[in-house]
């Protein structure tokens, strides 16, 4: 049996290695996808390599500066405190990145568990489980957030705890359905025959064909968790000050829009090319996992 389960982990990692070739070569090919990536790419490096980019400290607070127009010690300018409005939008990338990420990986692994115990367990479980779901969705989701974050504080954790709760029935709703069409396959079936367990079946079998699509929806989601907690931060209840976040870059030049148009330019042109990127590579995917389109897969 361990010799086998060798054999089934060296094919499975070949046939992963295959379709990670074919799904890069699919993507080469579509200009909007390769423009998405590379706006998520510049996005994420701006976060990773932020403190070798900026030019100032994003926190310092400068008397003389106030308001400075752009300039070449200010590339875009300067915000009310005198602080550099450049470097403060660079850092302000790891903020929205990390509650996505965070956020919409801790949903999509709780909705994938519970996707396939719904999908694959006893009816009872499945009625139960799908109550659960439609009751966190029938919750207005902005009210939740607005309550969870008054109960627990203004702080980075609240915020991907809401959109982590708010996403997970989404995930796993599309993990039972799927899930639920693939136990009945004649694969199945077959593998049941001969003797598998179920921990092998979900696994070997119902896991590999659950993911693709899972982690499609999940690009698709990340715009909106950007444009969500951007929202939060320009309303005052996203990280607290003096922490760059680009939504509290968008309500200072909101507050002195007439004066200082390149404050909220700044504070919308990166959430505006971070949608567009990932909803461009989002689509992308979509296009290369979608049945009758993956003959190279």
């Amino acid at each position: 049996m361990a010799s086998i389960d060798t054999i089934d982990t060296a094919a499975a990692a070949a046939h992963n290695a295959s379709v990670l070739g074919a799904v890069l070569r699919q993507l080469l090919k579509n200009r909007l996808g390769m423009l998405g990536m590379v706006l998520v790419l510049l996005v994420v490096a701006s976060a990773i390599f932020g403190p070798l980019i900026i030019t100032h400290d994003p926190v310092r607070i400068m008397i003389g500066p106030r308001l400075a127009r752009p300039s070449a010690s200010f590339l875009l300018g300067t915000d009310q405190l005198g602080r550099d409005t450049f470097s403060r939008t660079i850092m302000g990338a790891r903020i929205p990145l990390l509650v996505a990420f965070a956020s919409l990986g801790s949903s999509l692994v709780v909705g994938l568990v519970l996707g396939l115990i719904a999908g694959f367990g006893p009816r009872w479980l499945d009625n139960l489980l799908l109550l659960f779901f439609d009751t966190i969705r029938s919750f207005p989701g902005i009210i939740f957030a607005l309550a969870t974050i008054t109960l627990l504080g203004v702080t980075m954790p609240s915020v991907v705890l809401v959109i982590a709760i708010t996403s997970m029935p989404i995930y796993a709703r599309v993990v039972r359905t799927q899930t639920e069409a693939l136990r009945k396959s004649d694969f199945i079936d077959a593998e049941r025959s001969m003797g598998a367990g179920t921990t092998r079946i979900l696994a070997f079998h119902i896991l590999p064909n659950v993911v693709g699509p899972l982690l499609i929806l999940v690009s698709m989601d990340v715009p909106s968790v950007i444009a969500f907690e951007a929202g939060l931060g320009f309303l005052g209840m996203g990280v607290r000050p003096p922490t760059p976040d680009w939504g509290a870059i968008l309500n200072d030049g909101y507050s002195y829009i007439n004066q200082t148009p390149w404050l909220v330019i700044a504070g919308g042109i990166p959430i505006v090319l971070a949608t567009l990127g990932f909803t461009f590579l989002g689509e992308a995917l979509r296009d290369i996992f979608d049945p009758k389109l993956r003959k190279d897969l």
